[in-house]
């Protein structure tokens, strides 16, 4: 069973609807019970709108054991606020998050313009390409952003099981105004540009969280769902 976390702030029917099309014999299910998402064995965690919304949202449903220990013992997606909601601190309306991760979240900066000089709307809104930290290719070989400055980190020696047949740079959908910034930085999966780089995906054990949203991704976004659902960390 997946269970989709219902806490009132999510893009709920949008994320059942893909994981049925990716996963047409799981049980999926739609969830605000703590004790639903607590026997489920994978967990999706959406979100959309404010965080302190979210947040507020969150507790008033008792929900935030139940997603703090399933974020902790099996495999689970965070899309979108879902991600930001996992780190310590939001500047969106100064409030705390759920603390999983260390680190904050961010908005965007006024007065963003790209290489010609031409003014980039805040909330960042469309396609934007996602580079992937470590990307195997087609030979087995890897490509490697240039924050490695040309070396293999060893210890992430392998891409993450998540991004098996999604493209580097491929695009996927974005809403958002706030981004977040882990302090340790193996955290980090993927980053996107808007224009300067800013982290769209972190992983840590059974853990995955990414900033856009899969399930308006079209194909890329339908294979990182399906791979979600067959990933065993």
């Amino acid at each position: 069973m997946i269970a989709v976390v219902d806490y009132g702030m999510g893009n709920l029917r949008s994320v059942e609807q893909a994981l049925r099309h990716v996963a047409p014999d799981a049980s999926i299910v739609v969830t605000d019970d703590a004790k639903v998402i607590a026997n489920a064995s994978r967990v999706v965690f959406p979100g959309q709108g404010a965080m302190p919304d979210c947040m507020r949202e969150l507790d008033s449903r008792n929900l935030r054991e139940a997603v703090l220990q399933a974020a902790r013992s099996k495999p689970f997606l965070g899309i979108c606020i879902g991600l930001q909601m996992l780190f310590e601190h939001s500047e969106e309306g100064d409030v705390a998050g759920l603390g999983l991760l260390a680190g904050r979240v961010s908005r965007f900066a006024h007065g963003l313009q790209d290489a010609q000089g031409n003014r980039l709307k805040v909330p960042h809104m469309g396609w934007n390409q996602v580079h992937q930290k470590n990307h195997r290719l087609g030979d087995g070989s890897f490509a490697l952003s240039p924050a490695s400055g040309g070396k293999l980190d060893r210890g992430m020696s392998n891409s993450h099981a998540l991004w098996n047949g999604i493209a580097q740079d491929a695009r996927f959908y974005y809403v958002h105004s706030y981004f977040v910034q882990p302090d340790d930085a193996s955290l980090i999966q993927a980053t996107s540009d808007y224009p300067q780089p800013f982290v769209c995906a972190v992983a840590q054990e059974n853990l995955f969280a990414v900033q856009f949203h899969p399930e308006k991704s079209h194909a890329a976004g339908l294979q990182l769902l399906q791979n979600f659902t067959q990933w065993n960390p």
